[in-house]
């Protein structure tokens, strides 16, 4: 039960960062209007043209990709959707998937037909443009397409921009696989929602200007750990050509069989659990969700085999080229939002990552001992930042040794507006309003932490921004305008630092590297 409860304060933690931080996007001062119909394999489609602040783009919203998965389809693999007949309306966004209410975000509406998807093109025309395929977090158990706008960087890299909805929570990853065959791989429908999403870009995007063959995963927390755990399904292979993990949790830990606590939670035997599941009201899976706390990304076998460092070998130069990084004050965030009590209960869970599921306690011994003077506070954000960075070493260091190649990023730069009168630094998800550049439309995202008018913001921004498109257009993350920036390897560990000053520093996390090893647990 320890683990249980830790997973589900886990859950709430990021929720509660994932809420305050992904507000409905506003990007933007944009003028719309209504695009014309656009003739597609699947049928007619209407969208918008959008007067963005890097040059004008087509946005069509609401795209289904998936047949409901509803009724007798609830929790098992989707189905790949099929022509429509007229003219679709992709002109507003479809609903999100079911999920708890997030912190200023009460009105969206929700509904669990929810497999759309949401694309920004330049132009339909021309030639084919790289894919930018994002994936949003939120502790597998919120988020949304909509939480994040692709419109300034796709018509800043002549690219296309990709977002997508994924079934959340106990619909998308309850662990379900011992009831019957029927249910293998339930644990990880989510990610199957995610693979078929890239299989419908693969056969449509052409008809949006974009280029099937030049696909990149991208994703932040929960999306960057489904980036890791699309690296382990073997039916996303050749789906994706590059991969960016942002603030990513390795996939390691195995699947939970969620059977026992569901019959006991629902007072019905296992026989009818099935029939029980499919039958409760949606508002009440997602309340079942407080019950089970997080259950998303891990390998339950069917669909993500093995481990991502595993697959990474595995797959050797067959592999993929891979961006990872973490914030420096990932924790911040996380300790500001939650009570005190919960740190003692929280920190043994999230080591379990750092240590690849092994018991915790050496490495949280080894963390007192190196930090005696910590507070409790302190203490349990080094172990959230030791989470996410663990992670992004690993991945980016066996993506280097197997060939295609590994670059690790740090982002450093201190937030300049306090959120509730506390100065959080770097803290998780404060890079991604310089991935997608809102800075260039005057706006931020994500808690509103930058000076949108600070030369140095928006310059950090437009060359990390132009740094990512380089990197979907070529595999490669140079020339776009910062410093040289080479393969993160073992022997030299050099790392990107994006800061005032931003600059590639070797062996940057030693001290922590050298702490993991004494516990056994080197990445």
């Amino acid at each position: 039960m320890r683990n249980l409860r830790t997973r589900l304060v886990l859950a709430t933690a990021t929720m509660l960062v994932v809420s305050c931080a992904q507000q409905p996007p506003e990007l933007v001062d944009t003028d719309t209007q209504t695009a014309g119909t656009l003739e597609t394999q699947l049928g007619k489609i209407t969208g918008k043209v959008i007067d963005s602040a890097t040059g004008q783009v087509q946005s069509f919203q609401g795209i289904r990709y998936a047949q409901p998965p509803t009724g007798a389809a609830r929790f098992l693999r989707p189905q790949a959707s099929k022509a429509w007949s007229g003219t679709l309306d992709a002109t507003t966004p479809a609903a999100q998937c079911p999920q708890a209410p997030r912190l200023g975000d009460t009105n969206t509406p929700q509904a669990e037909d929810c497999l759309f998807l949401n694309i920004v093109t330049p132009s339909s025309q021309g030639k084919p443009r790289p894919v930018l395929f994002w994936i949003h977090g939120g502790a597998y158990t919120q988020g949304s397409a909509d939480d994040y706008d692709g419109s300034v960087l796709a018509a800043q890299g002549d690219v296309v921009v990709v977002t997508i909805n994924y079934r959340l929570g106990l619909l998308g990853f309850a662990g379900l696989g011992s009831l019957s065959s029927e249910f293998d791989g339930a644990a990880s429908n989510g990610f199957r929602d995610q693979i078929l999403a890239l299989q419908w870009v693969r056969d449509n995007i052409t008809d949006y200007g974009g280029d099937p063959s030049n696909v990149t995963i991208f994703g932040n927390s929960a999306g960057g750990g489904s980036v890791l755990a699309l690296l382990a399904a073997p039916s996303a292979d050749g789906l994706y050509h590059k991969a960016i993990a942002h603030s990513p949790t390795n996939t390691h830990l195995p699947s939970q069989d969620m059977v026992p606590m569901l019959v006991d939670h629902l007072k019905v035997d296992r026989a009818g659990l099935a029939a029980k599941l499919r039958d409760l009201p949606v508002t009440e899976i997602v309340q079942l969700q407080q019950t089970a706390g997080q259950t998303g990304g891990t390998v339950d076998g069917t669909v993500v085999t093995r481990s991502t460092n595993e697959a990474i070998a595995d797959r050797g130069n067959a592999g993929v080229p891979l961006i990872a990084g973490s914030n420096l004050d990932e924790g911040k965030a996380f300790t500001m939002l939650l009570p005190e009590a919960v740190w003692s209960t929280l920190g043994p869970g999230l080591a379990l990552t750092v240590t690849s599921g092994a018991d915790p306690s050496a490495y949280l011994q080894a963390l007192a001992t190196s930090y005696p003077d910590d507070t409790p506070k302190q203490n349990n954000e080094r172990i959230w930042v030791d989470m996410f960075r663990h992670s992004a070493i690993a991945t980016a260091q066996r993506a280097t040794q197997a060939g295609p190649g590994g670059w690790l990023y740090q982002f450093n730069l201190p937030s300049t507006k306090p959120i509730n009168g506390v100065q959080l630094g770097a803290p998780h998800g404060a890079e991604l309003a310089f991935t997608f550049n809102t800075f260039a439309a005057g706006k931020t995202l994500l808690l509103d932490l930058y000076d949108a008018t600070d030369p140095m913001v928006t310059d950090l921004a437009r060359r990390w921004s132009d740094t990512i498109i380089a990197f979907a257009k070529t595999g490669n993350p140079n020339g776009a305008g910062l410093p040289d920036w080479p393969r993160y390897a073992k022997d030299s560990r050099k790392t990107l630092v994006l800061d005032r000053n931003t600059r590639v520093v070797a062996d940057v996390n030693r001290k922590h590297l050298l702490l993991w090893e004494s516990v056994d647990a080197a990445p």
